[in-house]
């Protein structure tokens, strides 16, 4: 019962959020501060594949390139990092914006808006904690994740949601609000 505690706790700790957030979104600024991932739709739906690393796995193949790259561990395969939700564009977690504030806040990343989009970018220090997290053991599934995704997935906000629907079509019988549950 106390482990049961345990990691519900951890999923109510936004310190992981924030970690995975910062690793993936090194991943695809770089060491250029003036990159940014465009929109928070898009960097949702990185992190869906992040966190789901069998739904990776099938994205992976859908896209031709090997699932071997997934690097899907055993454990990965019956459960998941933390929930999501079914939203009106796709995966969803209710708590991005705060993450991103939060990131904000920590000086780690900055936004700004560009019309419509909200651009987030990493600030010089969140660059370099993004960098120093990627080469820790304990980020090193993660951030080897967050490069496949740079590598394979690198498309707009409205291509990836369509691309994510298309793949996972099981995610469209959902009801709004309905949690996500892996699908093997």
């Amino acid at each position: 019962m106390r482990l049961i505690k345990i990691l519900s706790n951890l999923e109510d700790d936004d310190t992981m959020h924030l970690a995975r957030l910062l690793v993936l979104l090194g991943a695809f600024v770089g060491q250029d501060e003036s990159k940014t991932v465009n929109g928070i739709t898009k960097l949702v739906k990185l992190d869906f594949l992040l966190r789901y690393p069998v739904y990776l796995e099938r994205a992976l193949h859908y896209v031709g390139a090997s699932t071997v790259n997934a690097r899907v561990l055993e454990h990965e395969r019956k459960s998941v990092e933390s929930s999501m939700i079914r939203y009106h564009y796709g995966p969803w977690d209710p708590r991005y914006r705060r993450f991103v504030n939060l990131l904000v806040g920590k000086g780690l990343a900055r936004v700004y808006f560009q019309g419509h989009t909200i651009k987030i970018a990493l600030t010089e220090k969140g660059i370099q904690k993004a960098e120093e997290m990627s080469r820790d053991e304990n980020f090193e599934d993660i951030a080897y994740r967050a490069e496949i995704l740079r590598k394979h997935f690198d498309f707009g906000a409205t291509r990836l949601k369509n691309f994510i629907y298309e793949v996972f079509p099981e995610i469209l019988s959902l009801q709004l609000g309905e949690e996500i549950k892996l699908e093997l």
